[in-house]
């Protein structure tokens, strides 16, 4: 097990880039005071890690955010993904330069593909190949792709993807493909690690028992099963007192028995797209 030490601990990445293992995620924080607040709130908290999205609609805010609080530029990990309307290689370079635009920064620490786009995704992995080797972006890699279309993506590049960035909980674990990751020097990254709130609701029950051995909340337990795994999460919250919560994981430790169990829960369970099915 990689060691865990605290908020500001890292992984390592495949070039020696240093990545926050915990970070905040902003999909569905609405571009507005909303997310200027949740960005500020967790850099104040210690956060160095931030994720967005061309998609989310809300980088503008991502980088108010980072300007208002007490932590420079530098000290942030700062995350975006290239949405689909955008992937093709020339197309690339420029929604890359937009989102610098809309963000306020000169440089981004890690830019993802978002979605294996049938066709095009090659294209565009040539265009962030760019843009790394003329040192834009700290590290690139992607999101949602599985191994067959890392499989194909590899087949071609000259860079190996630094990251991928995959719906991962309990219930959607494909310890198989972060096998396969893990062998090529990618690093796993979980996104909806809460399964977009189904753990607190509907499946509750299973974590029951550890949350009363431990003392933490669900939300706890499974970032910390994340991080015991490798695993960079990155939870998405506007309110501080969540936020701050999602950070309190780092004085305890889960037994191998209960991240077994926590395995053992995996049934598939998607709570957003499959890989091989979607169609925006």
């Amino acid at each position: 097990m990689k060691k865990i030490t605290d908020l500001q601990g890292t992984f390592k990445l495949s070039n020696n880039v240093a990545m926050p293992y915990l970070g905040l995620g902003t999909y569905q924080a609405d571009n507005d005071q909303e997310v200027i607040d949740a960005v500020r709130n967790a850099l104040n908290a210690g956060y160095r890690h931030i994720d967005t999205a061309s998609a989310y609609k809300n980088e503008e805010g991502v980088g108010k955010g980072i300007v208002e609080s007490n932590v420079a530029r530098e000290e942030v990990f700062l995350v975006s993904k290239l949405w689909n309307a955008d992937q093709g290689y020339e197309s690339t370079l420029k929604a890359f330069e937009e989102t610098l635009g809309r963000l306020g920064v000169d440089y981004l620490d890690l830019y993802l593909i978002h979605w294996p786009v049938a066709g095009k995704y090659k294209d565009t992995w040539r265009a962030m190949e760019k843009l790394y080797q003329d040192k834009k972006i700290k590290a690139i890699g992607v999101s949602n792709f599985l191994q067959h279309h890392l499989e194909d993506l590899l087949e071609t590049s000259e860079i190996v993807p630094m990251v991928n960035q995959m719906e991962f909980h309990p219930f959607l674990v494909q310890q198989t493909l972060i096998d396969f990751c893990n062998v090529k020097g990618i690093q796993y990254e979980s996104w909806s690690p809460f399964m977009q709130g189904e753990v607190f609701d509907s499946k509750s029950e299973e974590f029951k028992q550890l949350t009363e051995k431990y003392q933490k909340s669900t939300a706890q337990l499974i970032l910390r099963y994340n991080l015991q795994k490798g695993i960079v999460a990155i939870p998405k919250s506007v309110h501080e007192n969540r936020i701050k919560s999602n950070a309190d994981i780092f004085d305890f430790e889960l037994s191998e028995a209960d991240v077994a169990y926590l395995d053992g829960l995996d049934k598939g369970e998607r709570s957003g797209p499959d890989p091989d099915n979607f169609d925006f």
